[in-house]
């Protein structure tokens, strides 16, 4: 058998070893950075009216709305012990024990879910257009994503499947001990895979898809670019938006196959019996929570592209007219508001000349 990839030994969660102070954090504020960066850009380069401090305050709500949505979710969807139920204050608690431990579990759905809310909201206060500012949003957020699942692969955490594929890799807490659920199976599985001899009786380490590279590459790398290159192409309003939703539902669906479900929650929907270790084995008909959650995400993607190709006034605007200045709003420069005021000033000013005769 090849010698299979091992994880790098001198990737530590800690930036700096008995400080508090994570990579994974550091990869979302990165992310983040990136998200407003390249929507800043959009903004600049279509002379979108917002300024700088409108796009920080929608930011602020956005990344508040996300966290609170994404805490909320994995909290009541991914917890399964009523810890919560009894102590509901420690969802947003980041100590355990008299220990910082951060926010310990975010679900990625969940704050889809709030950010979407965010864009609701914080446009229908302003007067935005919603679909304006989703589709900047969905063209800006899977490059920043990239970097989450970076966070994942530093922590050794969310790794995939065992496989003998050449990507494989051995991850520090991959190990499962000779007395722990299915670890005959699992033996017997690797050993047709020529991973481990027959008779091999310690800890099975073997090596796992890198599914949070997969998924680093895929679900941010390539979406963005896709994204990224129909920005300026989009045939009407809020058509990022969809093109997100099912880009993202669709690789992270696929990916998934790659990926060993949570173990206390397993295979939410399966269609056929087996007894196959899920370290192991993915059956096509067996779907995991995340599977399913990217289905919702597909089918509203398709939903709401449905929708937004017969709303009013969707054709897109390519760049606005006039000039950033502070205070003006998207609906300003919309072209019907435009028509609208025009035909308002030259009813004034025929009013106006009757009076003078």
């Amino acid at each position: 058998m090849r010698n299979p990839l091992n994880f790098p030994s001198w990737l530590k969660p800690e930036i700096i070893p008995g400080l508090p102070f994570r990579w994974y954090g550091l990869m979302y504020i990165v992310a983040f950075a990136i998200a407003f960066f390249l929507y800043r850009r959009q903004v600049r380069e279509r002379n979108f009216p917002m300024n700088d401090d409108q796009l920080s305050s929608l930011f602020g709500w956005g990344i508040l709305c996300l966290l609170l949505g994404a805490r909320l979710v994995a909290a009541i969807v991914y917890e399964t012990s009523d810890i919560y139920a009894r102590q509901p204050w420690l969802v947003f608690w980041p100590f355990r024990n008299g220990r910082f431990t951060g926010f310990q579990g975010m679900s990625y759905h969940g704050g889809v879910i709030g950010g979407i809310l965010s864009i609701l909201i914080y446009s229908r206060i302003k007067r935005w257009d919603y679909r304006e500012i989703g589709d900047m949003y969905a063209a800006s957020i899977p490059l920043g994503f990239t970097f989450g699942r970076l966070g994942n692969f530093i922590n050794g955490e969310l790794f995939g499947r065992i496989t003998a594929s050449p990507l494989g890799m051995i991850f520090p807490d991959g190990g499962i001990s000779p007395g722990a659920k299915d670890w005959q199976l699992i033996r017997d599985g690797a050993a047709s895979m020529g991973l481990v001899d027959a008779s091999y009786t310690g800890v099975l380490n073997l090596p796992r898809h890198p599914s949070q590279l997969y998924e680093a590459f895929f679900e941010g790398v390539i979406l963005w670019a896709i994204i990224w290159f129909f920005r300026n192409r989009k045939p009407f309003k809020g058509f990022l938006v969809s093109l997100y939703l099912m880009g993202y539902g669709f690789f992270r669906f696929f990916i998934e196959y790659f990926r060993e479900p949570d173990a206390e929650l397993g295979y939410r929907i399966s269609f056929v019996s087996h007894n196959l270790p899920q370290a192991l084995s993915h059956p096509l008909l067996s779907f995991s929570t995340g599977q399913i959650f990217c289905i919702g995400m597909i089918l509203l993607g398709l939903l709401w592209l449905f929708i937004a190709s017969r709303l009013p006034n969707r054709e897109p605007v390519r760049v606005y007219p006039g000039v950033n200045t502070p205070g003006v709003n998207a609906l300003a420069v919309d072209p019907e508001r435009q028509k609208e005021k025009g035909a308002a000033r030259n009813s004034r000013r025929k009013l106006r000349k009757a009076l003078k005769r």
